[in-house]
């Protein structure tokens, strides 16, 4: 193994640039008087938010092959690491600092540096009719924040699973939370923001999360190629069913503070977000599982977990917005559309591997879309067409620009550091040819003619389950 000095010595100057770095003081106006309940609430929000990115370490590490769990995990995880110091250091202010040069495009990122200016008392962001008056303490908003930037990238992992070099992807996430996350979560939620003031609605990040995170695995999907295992057409076998039963129970639990949390305060809203959270999700559970049974397939629980999270992904940009008898609508409207998205792409030569576009990009563009169609008062079975056509507009905008950016970001990194590991580190696993562990101890690695293997076999795998 080749010695890495360069990850450390980032590190060593960010820490420098913490102790050395000034900024000239720019303090917000106040908000609104702070409130105890709001704060409460929104602590527990981002709380459940944060654990949503552990429960999607459990939901594709027990997708993937064996050799590959391990990996698989630790690249959700180590997002929690990676986008919090890039959140401190720049990524806050890039997304919601003072809008550079009044374009709504992207933040100034001196606006936040080293969270200078970040207060613990109430601001507001923007001006005129549309600035948010917080409840809560600035410092508060921005921990809520940043684990919705955190689980983002943490998403796009499952399109290129199995084959990907942890150098390159480290340095993917960084350009991606940079370049892609904050310039378009500043365009959708900041008051000065381009989508904002056209009046996008996306409650708790259709486009900004997922959208995003499935336009880019699609780019990283063809960047990266296929599989050997792909290419030979073996068939893909899950390592651990009750591992992603686990993470659908947790990201589900989760959700709650992604979606109800967006509401800013512990409110009728936030009330409204929790239930039409569960019922759609609900409904796309049943929506898959039940399409599947017709179409003669089994019911399994692969796809109800997965029609759980399509069910999750549509109604995050309407939860807020729409009403709990829309959210069954919208729940079954994208587990069936998903579902025939995610066969069509197994049909094709296209190897996202968990299919994260099918789910996260497809199910994100049904939500807002289902978000212009039932927007309370706006939407168009208000009678009103211009929230609808805006949102097809932003659609196709924050397709081109994830797509077209990320496309751009992988061959950056692969210039630098090459994305794909080598054929014979890909048959051993990334497990062992990136991080020297494996999912199964030593003495577990053993064939059924109780002689030690490199290769656990399947009964050991289904044993282990």
């Amino acid at each position: 193994m080749k010695r890495a000095a360069t990850p450390f010595l980032l590190l060593v100057v960010l820490a420098v640039l913490a102790m050395v770095a000034t900024t000239t003081a720019h303090p917000l106006p106040p908000g609104d008087a702070l409130n105890s309940g709001d704060v409460a609430w929104m602590l527990t929000a981002s709380g459940l938010v944060l654990l949503m990115t552990p429960g999607l370490s459990f939901f594709y590490g027990g997708m993937v092959n064996f050799k590959n769990v391990v990996s698989t995990t630790l690249q959700s995880v180590i997002a929690l690491g990676v986008i919090s110091l890039v959140w401190v250091f720049v990524g806050f202010g890039l997304a919601f600092g003072r809008d550079v040069g009044g374009w709504g495009l992207i933040g100034n990122p001196l606006s936040f540096f080293m969270f200078d200016n970040v207060s613990e008392g109430t601001v507001t962001l923007g001006t005129g009719a549309a600035a948010l008056k917080l409840t809560v303490p600035l410092l508060v908003f921005s921990m809520f924040q940043l684990k919705f930037a955190i689980i983002t990238p943490a998403l796009i992992t499952g399109s290129f699973a199995e084959r990907v070099r942890f150098s390159a992807y480290l340095m993917f996430i960084v350009l991606f939370s940079l370049f892609i996350y904050c310039p378009l979560a500043h365009w959708t939620w900041h008051p000065q923001g381009i989508f904002f003031k056209w009046g996008v609605k996306d409650f708790a990040g259709g486009t900004v999360v997922h959208m995003s995170a499935g336009f880019a695995a699609l780019a990283g999907a063809l960047i990266l190629g296929q599989r050997k295992s792909h290419i030979a057409k073996e068939v893909h076998e899950a390592y651990n069913v009750p591992y992603v039963l686990l993470g659908t129970s947790m990201l589900w639990f989760g959700w709650f503070g992604f979606n109800a949390g967006s509401a800013g305060a512990a409110n009728g809203t936030a009330t409204l977000a929790f239930a039409t959270t569960n019922t759609a999700s609900a409904c796309a559970m049943l929506g898959w599982m039940f399409f599947d049974w017709m179409c003669g397939r089994k019911p399994s629980a692969m796809g109800a977990c997965i029609g759980a999270v399509v069910g999750l992904v549509a109604i995050t940009p309407a939860a807020g917005f729409v009403t709990v008898r829309d959210s069954i609508v919208i729940g079954l409207v994208a587990s069936v559309i998903c579902n025939l998205a995610a066969h069509y792409k197994n049909k094709s030569s296209i190897d996202d591997t968990l299919d994260v576009f099918p789910c996260h990009g497809v199910g994100g563009m049904v939500g807002m879309v289902c978000t212009g169609i039932f927007a309370k008062d706006v939407g168009l079975v208000y009678g009103k067409t211009e929230t609808f056509l805006y949102h097809l507009l932003a659609l196709v905008i924050v397709a081109a620009f994830a797509f077209g950016g990320s496309l751009l970001l992988y061959k950056v990194t692969d210039l630098i550091i090459p994305l794909r590991v080598t054929e014979d580190q890909e048959y051993m696993g990334l497990d062992l040819s990136q991080h020297g562990e494996t999912a199964l101890a030593v003495g577990a690695l053993i064939n059924g003619d109780g002689q030690k293997n490199g290769t656990p076999t399947q009964p050991i795998v289904a044993a282990h389950a």
